[in-house]
């Protein structure tokens, strides 16, 4: 899962993984749960402290960001807590904010039902997906073609694909098998999550016009690992 403190290297992309988590979950809540993590997202863009790990600032400040008064910011700090995604720190005294901190697992734990509805690949890397930089195979040679003797309407789109772009055929689509068809519906096989994730995000517009090319009676392709 997303490190604990989106600090170090890949930081920013950790902080905007959790930013849109957040996000996504808030729209598919009621309204007054999406406006409470909307006033916890302007918080934490305006004022929370990623190398600290901390949150101190005080009600008469967050009111004026959140355009309410002071008793509607300590009720709705109360329901973060209680939702278990501010915890404190140390309490305020003598005239000190109280501190607060983020329970991030708590926060990912409480949005995972959406994550496969932002991508596939953003689900992948909260996971935990071990992060790659996707570069194609450099193509030595020629790829060898499909064999296109089983008439399939996937032969005989590889044999398009394969002839457009070599290295991008040889590096993700020739490992897709076909695994059925239902309808319009035609289901291809990745040997791996990752492979899947990445087609089905990067490339599947292609697939499908080249599919569509050969067969318009299909209507959809899904890829699955």
């Amino acid at each position: 899962m997303l490190s604990v403190k989106p600090v170090g290297r890949g930081a920013a992309s950790r902080k905007y993984d959790l930013l849109t988590a957040m996000g996504s979950f808030a729209l598919a809540q009621p309204k007054g749960v999406q406006r409470l993590i909307l006033r916890l997202m302007t918080l934490i863009v305006a004022r929370y402290n990623w190398s600290r790990d901390e949150l101190a600032v005080g009600q008469r400040e967050i009111a004026r960001l959140w355009h309410c008064d002071e008793r509607t910011v300590k009720r709705e700090m109360a329901r973060l807590r209680a939702m278990g995604w501010l915890v404190v720190r140390r309490q305020g005294a003598r005239g000190r904010v109280t501190e607060y901190a983020l329970d991030i697992d708590r926060m990912l734990e409480a949005t995972r039902e959406v994550w496969a509805d932002v991508g596939p690949d953003f689900a992948l890397r909260l996971e935990g997906a071990p992060e790659a930089t996707v570069v194609p195979m450099p193509v030595r040679g020629t790829v060898t073609p499909p064999d296109l003797t089983g008439g399939t309407e996937w032969d005989l789109a590889k044999g398009l694909l394969h002839g457009e772009d070599q290295g991008s055929y040889g590096a993700w689509l020739a490992a897709l098998a076909r695994a059925g068809r239902a309808g319009g519906r035609l289901t291809l096989k990745a040997p791996s999550r990752f492979h899947g994730a990445y087609v089905q995000t990067h490339l599947i517009g292609r697939i499908t016009a080249a599919v569509r090319s050969v067969d318009d009676s299909v209507s959809e392709v899904v890829v699955v690992a």
